[in-house]
């Protein structure tokens, strides 16, 4: 016989796959006949962008490029500085076993290295080492049981359980579009270098919508007619909304940004200006805070009860925190002395992470890349520093059993020659943290009485508790209930019970 259930819905997001990845691009490039033969390489950089994402049975497929600029000596009179810029595509799988269709994907990327290789005066070979880490989320509806209707002599284990429900996923894009203005002494040759980061992150929810707010930093490094080395800069606001049904301000709102497309083009030499378009995706997700009251467990001391029961593992917290990490320190390095910087390239890469009850402590490296100028040769030199850090996050929620997300927005940067020929450096990290806590439910599918149910007759036992015992579990056993056993041993509080206490079970 069916039994009347009452039954409700829950939405959960859940982290089903993570994987990191070590990715290299590899492509040939030509010098275009306009420019000349490349004597020897300065430096090589780049930028990544990810056109599509795609989720299939068992794997991943990304599809990308890599907007790369080297810098070289060229193989004439002057051995003057000249820059090729270059476009490396690829198209990655990446095998994840837990990996089904319309699942969603959170991928970040950075280049780690990029390598360039002279094959001939005419052509070279690009090698690119990308740190890519995927994170692979699975949404799903689950129907739980908060009520059984209409049956008298059921035993019912009910628990409130706190989680964090997905109330809604989407995604949008926006367009970071300036000109920068530069010198207008300067008559642009052509571009060297071109560095691109969100900073300033925020959001807003309000009105069935989610506000993304962020700032997209564009520094453009460029070479002028007569030989000369400059840079321009500017910061590009980007606005994007996503709509979101029943979302509220006190939800928590996640956001991952991701560059598709980059176009970066010199104006007319007479307008001494720069035109950049930068196309980002916006990915977000909303979590709603709130508590469910389940039937978790069952039984009938008089009726024949039969029913079926899954695990379900769900996020019941997410917190997110921002803690920023102050470097300063002093490195003396002869070969810049009292030379210009042109540029510094900075690069945060955390090596191990140790998650004790209160504290996350960080190790990592900071790769740093000088590009200077030569004064005494007119021409430019590049040096690569790598200074170590630890960093300490006190948050007295997170456990070692918990799962932490952790992405490096760099703040603030400044490097100074001081007079010893000493270089003071400055940088802020903005250390932004997910802390994510799962738990397994228990949830009752389908419950039905089966015929022929016999009636046991009033016996006492008499029964020692043994390690891992409750009393649910006990009363259940014997075709008792917790008020029965709690009464006749006098127990006042039924979540305690000693090993080996002896227990009068009335059944």
């Amino acid at each position: 016989m069916a039994i009347k259930l009452s039954r409700n819905n829950l939405c959960v997001n859940q982290i089903v796959g993570q994987k990191n990845e070590k990715i290299i691009v590899e492509g040939d490039e030509i010098v275009p006949d306009i420019k000349p033969d490349i004597l020897s390489v300065v430096s090589t950089n780049g930028n990544i962008c990810i056109y599509k994402k795609e989720v299939m049975e068992g794997k991943i497929k990304i599809e990308g490029g890599i907007n790369a600029y080297v810098i070289y000596i060229a193989d004439d009179e002057k051995s003057s500085i000249r820059t090729l810029n270059a476009n490396l595509e690829f198209t990655k799988i990446i095998d994840l076993k837990e990996c089904k269709e319309n699942m969603q994907i959170e991928c970040r990327n950075q280049i780690s290295n990029i390598d360039c290789k002279i094959l001939n005066g005419r052509k070279i070979s690009l090698r690119a080492i990308v740190d890519m880490s995927v994170v692979l989320y699975s949404k799903e509806n689950i129907e739980y049981i908060d009520k059984i209707e209409d049956i008298k002599d059921v035993q019912l284990l009910n628990k409130n359980i706190t989680i964090n429900s997905l109330v809604g996923s989407g995604n949008t894009k926006v367009y970071a579009k300036d000109t920068i203005t530069i010198d207008n002494v300067d008559n642009l040759s052509e571009i060297m270098k071109v560095n691109i980061s969100i900073e300033n992150r925020e959001s807003k929810i309000s009105y069935n919508k989610v506000l993304a707010k962020a700032d997209t930093v564009v520094k453009v490094m460029y070479l002028t007619e007569d030989n000369r080395i400059n840079t321009a800069i500017t910061n590009i606001p980007i606005m994007g909304f996503i709509d979101m049904q029943n979302v509220a301000e006190e939800d928590i709102c996640d956001l991952n940004y991701e560059i598709k497309n980059i176009l970066v083009k010199p104006n007319n030499v007479q307008e001494h200006s720069v035109y950049v378009e930068v196309e980002i995706e916006i990915l977000s997700f909303v979590y709603k805070k709130q508590t469910i009251n389940m039937i978790e467990d069952l039984y009938s001391k008089t009726l024949n009860l039969n029913y079926s029961q899954k695990t379900v593992k769900l996020m019941s917290e997410r917190t997110s925190i921002n803690e920023m990490y102050s470097m300063r320190k002093q490195e003396r390095m002869e070969d810049i002395t009292q030379n210009k910087i042109y540029d510094v390239e900075v690069k945060p890469v955390i090596i191990s992470t140790q998650i004790d009850d209160g504290k996350i402590t960080y190790k990592g490296d900071v790769n740093l890349t000088f590009i200077y100028a030569r004064i005494e040769t007119s021409s430019i030199g590049v040096k690569n520093v790598i200074e170590p850090f630890e960093f300490q996050v006190s948050m007295a929620q997170v456990s070692s059993r918990d799962k932490i997300d952790t992405d490096i927005e760099i703040g603030k940067k400044d490097f100074f020659v001081m007079p010893d020929n000493s270089i003071d450096i400055k940088i802020d990290f903005n250390f932004n943290i997910n802390v994510v806590k799962e738990s397994n439910i228990n949830i009752i599918e389908n419950i039905k009485e089966e015929e022929g149910t016999s009636k046991e007759t009033f016996s006492i036992i008499i029964y020692y508790a043994k390690l891992g015992d409750t009393l649910w579990n006990i009363a259940k056993r014997f075709g008792s209930t917790v008020e029965e056993i709690s009464s006749i041993n006098n127990i006042e509080d039924a979540d305690k019970i000693m090993q080996g206490q002896q227990l009068f079970i009335p059944r």
